[in-house]
């Protein structure tokens, strides 16, 4: 198991640019599986998420070439098996995305329960009974959702009680091949769903309300291969702004988009960071400073991400002021705080809200990472830090981020990547 050995103190300045994003990459990935022709999907982030998505279609029988540039081709004409197995499932929650399209393409599906970060509970009940309520007949068998349609799944009307990405995803891409019109309601507005969405229409769905809580799907008896490119990483771009953020440090991000991630700018420039935007670049500039204080809160897009708590909880460590960061997506995502406290940090927890009192600097000290966005958050700290920092169970790190020792190298980091 790697571990990246981190020594602390060196400003951030320089170019990078932002891979694909993953959390776009998978599911049309899965989207795939609905189309009568090979697809070429480009830009994906070179990622273990995507290699595992890529080894589950791969075992259904489906056919997929790499090119040197993470263009992948995916012919599912060749699919012989519609079971995503535990033994792949289990590390990676976006498997679960494979359950509608091959449900809606093939009327059959066998999906095991999905595995992934351990930061709270996210119940797939809403995926299950979107799909039962367009005539999906499911059963929960030896830890396998097995379902099953008669025909064509029908359109429904479907309201979600609670916003969920992965919901409406899989909802979604069910819907295009479906008999008749359905429409979803209370549907995350993520760009990752937007992007699935447009990727869907490129291949003929026809969908309304795209980017609105309210999707109309009308649909369609067949859809073709296409090629598509997924949208940059919002969390990537976000977690290098704020990293140089916290060090005082210049950055410039190339291929990227500034309307992806509006609410973490906004927070980026009331931390005192000088920002400037082009059509596919943003620059951050610190100009040597120590970050302000800010106070957030997560909720559903477009409010600030559940999933850059945890890089801004690190920059909030070393601010001037204290900061609130209240938590209302998952209850376990504040687990780092514990590690960040034992480097010198000053946070008290209280519920799903942390109070975090800014120090001049924080002590490099050995640290675990407890997910993705956590291990992201210690990286920080790390740079942030006096002395060394050992992070290690890094393969959280690696399912979301491409190259992130490489890239922080780029920018004058001092971090390595050794073996345990």
């Amino acid at each position: 198991m790697d571990k990246l050995i981190i020594k602390g103190g060196n400003r951030l300045d320089g170019e990078i640019r932002i891979s694909g994003a993953k959390n776009s990459g998978l599911p049309v990935l899965a989207a795939t599986l609905l189309a009568e022709g090979p697809m070429h999907i480009c830009n994906l982030p070179h990622l273990n998420d995507i290699t595992t998505m890529l080894a589950l279609l791969r075992c259904m029988g489906v056919g997929v070439t790499i090119d040197e540039r993470m263009c992948v081709e995916v012919d599912p004409g060749s699919i012989n098996d519609f079971t995503a197995p535990y033994e792949l499932v289990k590390t990676m929650r976006a498997s679960i995305l494979v359950l509608g399209p091959m449900l809606a393409r093939f009327g059959t599906a066998n999906v095991s329960f999905p595995g992934g970060c351990a930061i709270g509970s996210r119940p797939v009940d809403i995926h299950l009974r979107g799909l039962e309520a367009m005539g999906a007949t499911i059963e929960v068998d030896e830890g396998y959702i097995r379902a099953r349609s008669s025909g064509r799944l029908k359109g429904a009307h479907i309201f979600m009680d609670t916003v969920t990405v992965g919901g409406t995803e899989n909802l979604l891409m069910a819907a295009v091949l479906a008999d008749g019109k359905t429409v979803l309601e209370n549907a995350a507005r993520e760009p990752e769903v937007v992007d699935l969405a447009n990727c869907l229409v490129a291949m003929g769905a026809d969908i309304d309300g795209i980017g609105s809580d309210s999707l109309t799907i009308r649909g369609r008896e067949r859809l073709q291969g296409c090629t598509y490119s997924v949208m940059p990483d919002r969390i990537e771009t976000g977690t290098y702004l704020t990293a140089a953020a916290a060090v005082g440090g210049r950055v410039k991000l190339k291929d990227t988009r500034e309307g992806l991630l509006e609410a973490v700018l906004l927070k980026l420039d009331e931390a005192g960071a000088s920002l400037s935007m082009g059509d596919n670049w943003i620059e951050l500039d610190m100009k040597g400073n120590r970050p302000r204080a800010v106070n957030l809160k997560t909720a559903p897009y477009p409010a600030f991400p559940t999933d850059m708590q945890a890089q801004f909880t690190a920059m909030n460590a070393v601010a001037e002021g204290t900061g609130t960061v209240i938590e209302t997506i998952f209850e376990n995502r504040l687990i780092q705080i514990h590690e960040l406290n034992r480097m010198g940090a000053s946070i008290a927890l209280e519920g799903n809200t942390a109070i975090v009192t800014g120090v001049e600097r924080l002590k490099g000290a050995p640290v675990m990472a407890t997910d993705l966005r956590a291990s992201a958050s210690l990286v920080i700290a790390g740079l942030m830090a006096e002395g060394e920092t050992v992070v290690d169970r890094i393969y959280h790190i690696d399912r979301g981020y491409e190259c992130i020792e490489e890239k922080l190298q780029l920018l004058g980091a001092d971090i390595r990547r050794v073996p345990d």
